[in-house]
């Protein structure tokens, strides 16, 4: 097993047995999502004896003979009553290779939203398919949402094996459909696995049902995927959060920055520029856990501390000079629009980007994505719950967003009702489909609103 040095300590550690995969689970309706959960949890020890009793008696009230696994993540009451994920369910387990989160993620379509949140942060998405039905609308649904947040890792699990006699053909027929619809989107890394999560063939333990998979099980998939990256490959980024200002005897000129490190890595002596204002400095100490260190990387959190006395204040983003970002009020970004409430040209909204929160235009919706052949309708006038598309926003104050295909931190934004407080959209910055035939590229003349203090 790999090792790896703690920059910090200099000392070595087993890589494997540290690290943390976040990963989500998606698919249609009735696909597995939660028996597939359900069976990693149970079978890789993760449940308690006291959730196991509780899943058991729930299963013999309904008459099921067996254990019904799903029910171990389906908390909701709604959904144990119905059969299905609504809200997405968070578990925390871990075995002797890896501690994993994971994010289930829900099937219908009124509900993809809610794959946003879980995949939002997800280092993988295992992408659930019925292996009688076959790639559906919903799976395209889901696959392009894993390209748009950029997962750099996706599984394809073929499920319910058994009802199609473990037959290999199936699930090769399956697997190039959906890697050459998911490959069209620009996903990185596709691993197919052919499964039965009620049976719990290559789930954990491999099938002896499917002698020609020689690949690995879900499980080991989880244990052994690369997620450790190097964050000096990644340009630094620090948004402000809070100035920090003592003013004690002890401490009469302290004066910090505190926030958590959204990506790269920030050292003693660096220049660096504060955007949106532009003014420069260096980075004269860095506080850690109290303590000064000469160096910090993502997602550390920290206060900084530069040479000069200059403004800066929450919202504010901290990069080292030769590779800060560009400052623009004209944001053009792919969304996924979550809020029942459609978005249309003219509305007026608030735009939330790292900890910044400014007033914005919707100035032009210039396509919404079709998912069956990822060619853009043009001009769509609004979107709805659940569509994808492109827009053009423009905000009151700069902003210094990178293109989402860099940073998936400092690349995303939210909208927000100025009204309720109501998440309306998740955005990212630029063309976040790597394929550029999968982006609407249209020159528009959207009018927006010209009410006092939002014409901009």
């Amino acid at each position: 097993m790999s090792t790896t040095t703690n920059a910090g300590a200099g000392e070595t550690v087993d890589a494997g047995a540290a690290s943390l995969l976040r990963f989500a689970t998606a698919g249609s309706v009735d696909d597995g999502k939660s028996t597939l959960v359900g069976r990693l949890l149970h079978d890789s020890k993760s449940v308690l004896a006291d959730q196991l009793e509780a899943v058991e008696r729930a299963s013999l009230g309904r008459g099921q003979e067996t254990p019904d696994l799903a029910l171990l993540t389906d908390g909701l009451r709604a959904e144990r009553e119905q059969g299905i994920t609504i809200d997405v369910a968070y578990r925390y387990f871990a075995t002797p290779r890896r501690r994993f989160i994971l994010a289930d993620t829900p099937g219908h379509v009124q509900y993809t939203r809610n794959m946003v949140t879980g995949a939002s942060t997800a280092e993988l998405a295992v992408v659930l398919v019925d292996a009688r039905n076959g790639v559906v609308e919903q799976t395209r649904r889901h696959a392009a949402v894993a390209a748009l947040l950029r997962v750099p890792h996706v599984v394809l699990a073929v499920n319910k094996m058994d009802l199609v006699d473990y037959a290999e053909p199936v699930f090769a027929a399956i697997a190039e459909e959906f890697t050459t619809y998911a490959a069209s989107l620009g996903v990185p890394e596709i691993t197919a696995i052919p499964i039965s999560a009620l049976a719990g063939d290559n789930v954990v333990a491999p099938s002896a049902h499917m002698d020609w998979y020689g690949g690995p099980t879900v499980l080991e998939h989880l244990e052994t995927v690369s997620v450790v990256a190097d964050p000096s490959d990644d340009p630094g980024r620090f948004p402000v959060q809070y100035v920090i200002r003592p003013q004690t005897a002890e401490h009469p000129d302290y004066r910090g920055y505190a926030g958590q490190i959204a990506s790269g890595v920030l050292r003693v002596g660096d220049a660096v520029t504060v955007l949106p204002s532009g003014r420069t400095s260096t980075i004269e100490a860095i506080d850690a856990l109290g303590r000064s260190v000469d160096a910090a990387w993502a997602p550390q959190s920290v206060t900084v501390r530069l040479a000069d006395d200059i403004d800066v204040s929450r919202g504010d983003l901290i990069a080292p000079s030769a590779t800060a970002p560009a400052v623009s009020q004209d944001i053009e970004a792919t969304i996924c629009h979550v809020a029942d409430r459609p978005l249309k040209v003219g509305d007026r909204v608030l735009l939330k980007h790292a900890t910044r929160t400014v007033k914005a235009i919707v100035k032009e919706i210039p396509s919404r994505l079709t998912l069956d052949d990822l060619s853009p309708h043009p001009e769509p006038g609004e979107l709805v719950a659940n569509d994808i598309g492109r827009i053009v926003v423009r905000t009151a104050e700069p902003l210094p967003l990178d293109a989402y295909a860099d940073s998936r931190r400092t690349g995303s934004f939210l909208l927000i009702d100025p009204a309720d407080g109501t998440t309306l959209t998740a955005g990212m910055a630029g063309h976040a489909f790597a394929q550029a035939a999968a982006e609407a590229a249209t020159d528009g003349g959207g009018e927006g609103a010209e009410d006092e203090g939002w014409d901009f």
